[in-house]
C-alpha cells in the first residue's frame, strides 16, 4: 500500500511539474519532435533567455554582486556559457575548460554578450550535428571523465543554464529591474 501511495505522489508531482512547466517551453508544432529536436528547442529557449538578460542588463551594473561572497552578473553569464564547452569540446573529442571564462578577459558588455550568443550557437550546431542517432554517442564527461551519452550530458547543461537564469533574475530583481522574460508580450 505504502508502494503505491508513494508512486501516485510521484505520478502527482510529475504531472503537476509537466503542467507548471507547459506555458514556459517553447511553442509545440502539430508534427511531433525526435528527441535531439526537443533538446535542441529547449537548448535554444534557455540560451536565447540567457542572450536576453546578457543585452539588456545596464552595462554599469555588469560587476554587481548581490552579496561579496557571489559572482558578479558578468561572472554568472560568463559562468554558465563557459559551461557549454564542457558538453561541446569532450564531444568533439578536445579537452574541456580548466575552469570559469575570466571575467579580465572580457572588457565589454558586448564581449560578454557575444561569448554568451556564441557558446549556445556552438551548442545548437553541434545538437544538430549530432542529429537523433548522435544522442547515443558516449564520450568522456567533462568534468568527471566518466562514459556519458551525449544527450544525456546535452540535458544536464540545458539544467545548468536554467539554474543560472534563475540566480540572473534574482540580480534582476534586487535591482528593481524586471527580467526580459518577465515582461509583458506584445
Amino acid at each position: 500500500m505504502n508502494a503505491l501511495r508513494s508512486a501516485s505522489s510521484f505520478a502527482f508531482a510529475v504531472i503537476l511539474c509537466t503542467a507548471a512547466a507547459r506555458p514556459q517551453m517553447p511553442a509545440q508544432s502539430a508534427q511531433p519532435h525526435t528527441h535531439s529536436e526537443a533538446l535542441l528547442g529547449v537548448w535554444n529557449y534557455e540560451g536565447n533567455k540567457l542572450i536576453a538578460m546578457a543585452e539588456d542588463f545596464p552595462e554599469d551594473k555588469y560587476d554587481y554582486k548581490p552579496n561579496p561572497a557571489q559572482r558578479s552578473f558578468a561572472e554568472q553569464l560568463l559562468h554558465a556559457a563557459g559551461g557549454n564547452y564542457f558538453l561541446i569540446n569532450p564531444a568533439k573529442g578536445k579537452r574541456p575548460p580548466t575552469g570559469d571564462p575570466k571575467r579580465s578577459d572580457f572588457k565589454s558588455k558586448a564581449e560578454i554578450v557575444a561569448y554568451v550568443r556564441k557558446s549556445f550557437a556552438d551548442g545548437a550546431a553541434l545538437i544538430q550535428a549530432k542529429g537523433e542517432k548522435g544522442l547515443n554517442d558516449v564520450f568522456p564527461d567533462g568534468e568527471s571523465g566518466s562514459p556519458v551519452h551525449f544527450g544525456d550530458n546535452a540535458w544536464g547543461w540545458v539544467v545548468h543554464s536554467g539554474e543560472h537564469y534563475g540566480q540572473l533574475v534574482v540580480y534582476y530583481r534586487v535591482l528593481g529591474l524586471v527580467p526580459p522574460e518577465s515582461r509583458p508580450k506584445k
